[in-house]
């Protein structure tokens, strides 16, 4: 028989690793003070916002029917762009996520430019291609009698063009995430790509699809 042999026991305290005793000191001052300062810089106008708003007459005002209005047009036209985006902003996060081609490096860097334009830029610049004289402005008016400028399907336009890279991004992000076993799996038992990607891939990235469309 074996001699069972007692191994003496660590002393307490001393078996936590190294990492966790770095975790548990100090905090690090240098970085706390300029987080609690950027905290502030975000909240403070929202607080001045909150503070400042004319809680007393708010429910009178929004009841009158230019508010009314316009907040059904706002809810229209953000719904209508959110859609657009999630149909035209998924596959492209798909394509960039999934399919390696030349120039891939350059398309994502197009699809964040909205990200980085300045309103009044891009407003230019929907205009110039949008608009009556503009690139395909002329031509739709031309061929199909539509104008965009100053119109509910013009807002729509804009603020698709605006909200797609957030949804590009988030989804972009998610495909790359995702355990791509799964859809392997799938298509070595008969399934058709659009199976896979209706059946595995958008349920798996459907978190950051949801995050993408609140984004938009």
């Amino acid at each position: 028989m074996q001699e069972q042999v007692d191994l003496p026991e660590p002393p307490r305290g001393r078996g936590r690793p190294a990492a966790g005793r770095e975790v548990s000191g100090r905090l690090p001052w240098m970085l706390v003070l300029p987080a609690v300062v950027g905290l502030v810089f975000l909240v403070l106008p929202l607080a001045g916002l909150l503070i400042r708003a004319p809680w007393a007459t708010l429910l009178r005002r929004l009841a009158e029917p230019q508010v009314l209005e316009a907040l059904r047009l706002s809810l229209v036209c953000a719904t209508v762009a959110t859609a657009v985006c999630l149909l035209l902003g998924v596959p492209l996060a798909w394509l960039l996520a999934r399919v390696s081609f030349p120039g891939r490096r350059l398309v994502r860097a197009l699809v964040t430019v909205p990200l980085v334009l300045p309103p009044v830029v891009g407003g230019v610049a929907l205009l110039l291609v949008l608009g009556r004289r503009g690139l395909a402005g002329q031509w739709l008016e031309a061929t199909f009698g539509i104008t965009l400028p100053f119109t509910t399907a013009g807002v729509i336009v804009a603020e698709a063009f605006v909200a797609m890279p957030f949804l590009v991004i988030s989804v972009e992000g998610a495909l790359r995430a995702a355990d791509q076993r799964f859809e392997e799996a799938a298509a070595t038992l008969g399934a058709s790509r659009w199976t896979v990607f209706r059946r595995v891939t958008l349920p798996l990235v459907m978190p950051g699809v949801v995050a993408g469309a609140v984004l938009c």
